[in-house]
């Protein structure tokens, strides 16, 4: 279980990022862009995501090893 947290965290902050640096740079890259309900939230969306996955790394490091 904390191996997919740490990857479902990993995976929503390299979203994060990349939908922020599409939404800076109009490079095309990311998810976020290619979803049609978000267009003209991609940057919330992108910033949801990087908490999102903070929020995962936070619940990775309290759950016990093991």
């Amino acid at each position: 279980m904390k191996q997919l947290l740490e990857v479902l965290g990993f995976v929503a902050l390299v979203q994060g990022v990349l939908g922020l640096v599409h939404e800076f740079t109009r490079w095309h890259v990311g998810l976020v862009q290619r979803v049609g309900f978000l267009d003209r939230y991609g940057v919330y969306a992108s910033v949801a995501l990087v908490v999102l996955a903070f929020a995962l790394f936070a619940a990775t490091e309290s759950r016990k090893s093991g």
